[in-house]
């Protein structure tokens, strides 16, 4: 059985952690009007406080701050920032001086109020303007001339940009901000780059965050400890467990046991998150579009437990939330793919050595690890996403951006060496239910959530349910086998039992008869006991196969017969009880034939002889070196001896120690240990020199080695089987884009095999991977099967 991943519910969990609420705002308003003049190219008002001093001030002063959104230097000398009321025409002037630089910020202290609170940073233009903390306007002029406007400033000459605030404001720029107070600042969007010429818009009611031209590219430190700091371009914070005041954010999303904030004033470095996940234990108190301030300890969160090979989520636990304003705009989320940041194509991590979150370079444009981590909490957008992999039953969605890696005709991704597809992303059910959909699907429109992390696996987790626009695809078929070609195929068909619902053995049936063309021969693998998972020493299997088999004729198809060795019990991994095992199902119509030399047991070994040039099995069924420690644990290769048309043909099915226990691609151990692959490269080699001993008999002997490899088709593990030239790997002889038997987290993989004896690869066979299960939500198993057709006459 393949590895399944474990529910992902990380924010589901129930810490001991307290949250205290302090709620400090005023209803918002976003009424009012006023002229509209053109954007300013350069030079805004970026924040506007009027509450400086005040009773529960941050600060001591008022204050305007200024920011270069262009891409030159402006001298601001000569120009004045002005203060009037509401309603007022009486301006007061303060003069500026200086240049601001491109992506800078330019700081004018204002007068002092009475009470307590921080000094501003450093001022880079000081005047004694005393500033209403809820409603006035804000004028930056290109000289210093006083306004004596009360109403439709904004487009008097000279003024460069313009700020009412509050909803009693006779002048602004379209309609004033929001009502602010003493512990709320107007505050431009994505750090004072955004001017729509409209002040209700462009400005959010944040906590004040004073910055002065010591700091540049949207963000800084000139008001305390921002979300930024506390992510940095790293893994695991530098503020791990040590508590952090006064937070600022916008409340973007809310959970169960704590909700998701983003910096309303974020700098322009990508690599630090502006978002971050408080975790408060019970529900928060809070709603989307708060305007807040958290207090509280910045904490690792590691899903799994610490002993997990997952990385860490950085949260704030026992936070102390004040809430200071409701109806704030919500930051802008990152468009992810064309258009936007756009995910690496191939490396998920090239410089760790060994554990990414103490080891390597942080390198988002380069390494998807690290990209993803930059987002860690933080609004997301992905606009018509690529669905990859089907809804799984924890209701999990694998998506990818538009135009990425290499893509499947059906629409998945595929893996390839040095590429396991960076650009995958998980939708999870969290916050909003996520849709059933198929691989081929898209979803409509835009995609936008908070970016969580949980087992293994970077989350997407949407705040509305997306819309589907169907891919269409549907279960394959494939061609029928003339007279004179056997065909023979290989079928993973997921822990089957006679418990299983009648509907599951009659779905495997019409998959053998209709799309698989009811096959000569057919390698099982996955058949359990009739006693299933329940441990009971049972071991026969034969209540299973009569009711395939039964199931197999009711649609339609031949009369199939059977072989296989029951294993010891619980000897052969898989689910406690099932003793699972490899069975030969065929047909004696067409030509095909087994050869019975029985008496093998599940510890009997069978082996080669040779007479004449002719090789042969001393029993058939009967096991490949079932001692070999390689098969400790795992299953043991079938060997049988056929005759199609009465030339010996010899087939190995098997099933390799499946891929549990390695590390996730995403996780922090990089670059991941792949811990299985020791046993399925013991594994190979065990039944490399098996073919070998039947072919040092006769180098033309006809063997098909066929079955669940669980590794990828440029694996050392396929590397081995195919060592010396004994046998050729049908997978690798299709395209790229065609080479998957499996889906799993997205990635559309190989994990199922069949090889072929050069003899029969000279000859004119024809290959299909069959799909039929994997890109589906609704599936009969989590395998495709696959059919050759070798014509031998």
């Amino acid at each position: 059985m393949s590895l399944k991943p474990p529910p992902a519910r990380g924010r589901h969990r129930a810490l001991a952690a307290g949250c205290s609420l302090a709620l400090a705002g005023t209803a918002l308003s976003l009424t009012g009007g006023g002229a509209v003049q053109a954007a300013s190219a350069d030079i805004v008002i970026s924040q506007v406080y009027g509450g400086g001093g005040n009773s529960g001030s941050p600060y001591t002063h008022d204050f305007v701050e200024l920011y270069n959104r262009g891409t030159g230097p402006v001298s601001v000398t000569g120009w004045t920032v002005q203060y009037a009321s509401a309603t007022g025409s009486s301006w007061t002037r303060t003069t500026l001086s200086g240049t601001i630089a491109p992506g800078a910020y330019y700081l004018v202290q204002q007068a002092a109020g009475t009470g307590s609170g921080s000094a501003l940073p450093a001022a880079d233009a000081t005047g004694s303007t005393a500033m209403s903390a809820t409603t006035g306007k804000v004028a930056l002029v290109t000289g210093g001339t006083a306004l004596t406007c009360s109403t439709g400033c904004a487009s008097r000459s000279g003024v460069k940009d313009f700020v009412g605030y509050g909803s009693s404001a006779s002048s602004s720029e379209t309609s004033p901000t929001a009502t602010l107070s003493a512990t709320t600042a107007a505050v431009r969007a994505a750090g004072g780059a955004t001017d729509t010429d409209n002040n209700a818009a462009d400005f959010s009611a944040s906590a004040p965050t004073p910055r002065n031209s010591s700091h540049s590219g949207g963000g800084g430190g000139g008001g305390g400890t921002r979300i930024r700091d506390v992510q940095g371009a790293r893994h695991v914070s530098a503020l791990a467990g040590k508590s952090v005041t006064d937070v600022p954010g916008v409340v973007t999303a809310v959970g169960a046991a704590g909700f998701w904030m983003q910096d309303a004033a974020p700098d322009s470095d990508p690599a630090t998150s502006e978002g971050i996940y408080v975790h408060a234990g019970s529900a928060p108190g809070v709603s989307v579009a708060d305007s807040v301030k958290v207090s509280g300890t910045v904490t690792e969160y590691r899903s799994g437990g610490s002993a997990s090979t997952s990385l860490t989520l950085t949260e704030i636990t026992s936070p102390a939330v004040t809430v200071l304003a409701s109806g704030a705009a919500l930051p802008a989320a990152t468009v992810v793919g064309s258009g936007g940041r756009v995910p690496p194509g191939a490396v998920i991590d090239d410089d760790a050595t060994g554990d990414v979150e103490t080891s390597g370079t942080f390198q988002p444009a380069t390494d998807g690890i690290d990209f993803w981590e930059s987002l860690e909490g933080m609004r997301v957008r992905i606009d018509g996403a690529a669905v990859v992999g089907p809804r799984s039953s924890y209701g999990e969605v694998p998506v990818v951006p538009q135009g990425s890696g290499t893509r499947s005709a059906r629409g998945g991704i595929v893996v390839q060496s040095g590429d396991h597809n960076p650009e995958r992303v998980i939708l999870d059910d969290v916050l909003a239910p996520t849709p059933t959909v198929d691989v081929g699907d898209t979803l409509t429109g835009s995609t936008v959530g908070v970016l969580d992390y949980g087992y293994g696996n970077f989350k997407l987790l949407p705040t509305a349910t997306p819309s589907v626009t169907r891919g269409g695809i549907t279960a394959e078929t494939t061609a029928a086998p003339s007279a004179d070609q056997l065909s023979a195929a290989t079928f993973n068909v997921e822990n089957l039992d006679p418990s299983d619902p009648q509907a599951t053995f009659d779905a495997l049936a019409r998959t053998i008869v209709n799309n698989l063309k009811a096959p000569d021969l057919v390698a099982l693998e996955e058949i359990q006991d009739n006693s299933g998972p329940t441990d009971d020493g049972t071991v026969a299997a034969d209540r299973t196969m009569a009711k395939l088999t039964a199931a197999i004729s009711a649609a339609g198809g031949p009369g199939y017969s059977y072989r296989q060795i029951n294993p010891a019990n619980n000897q052969d991994g898989g689910q406690t009880g099932g003793n699972i095992r490899q069975v030969f199902l065929y047909r004696t119509d067409r030509g095909l034939a087994f050869t019975d030399r029985p008496g093998a047991t599940a510890t009997t070994a069978t082996s080669v002889t040779g007479t004449g040039g002719v090789p042969a099995l001393t029993y058939s069924p009967g096991r490949v070196d079932p001692s070999n420690s390689a098969f400790s644990g795992s299953r043991k290769p079938l060997a049988g001896e056929f005759t199609w048309k009465g030339k010996p043909v010899f087939v190995i099915a098997n099933h390799f120690n499946s891929k549990g226990g390695d590390d996730p691609l995403f996780g922090r151990k990089q670059p991941p240990t792949r811990s299985s692959e020791t046993q399925r490269h013991a594994q190979a080699a065990a039944v490399d020199a098996f073919v070998d001993r039947i072919l040092a008999v006769d180098a033309n002997a006809r063997v098909i080695v066929l079955g669940d490899i669980n590794d990828f088709e440029f694996s050392r593990t396929a590397d081995i089987l195919t060592a010396g030239g004994s046998l050729v790997d049908l997978p690798r002889t299709l395209p790229a884009a065609e080479r998957y038997t499996y889906v799993y987290e997205g990635n559309s993989q190989v994990l199922d095999h069949i090889l072929i004896s050069p003899s029969l690869a000279s000859t004119a066979y024809a290959y299909d991977i069959v799909h039929v299960n994997s890109e589906f939500a609704v599936q009969m198993s989590d395998h495709d099967p696959q059919v050759v057709r070798i014509p031998l006459p």
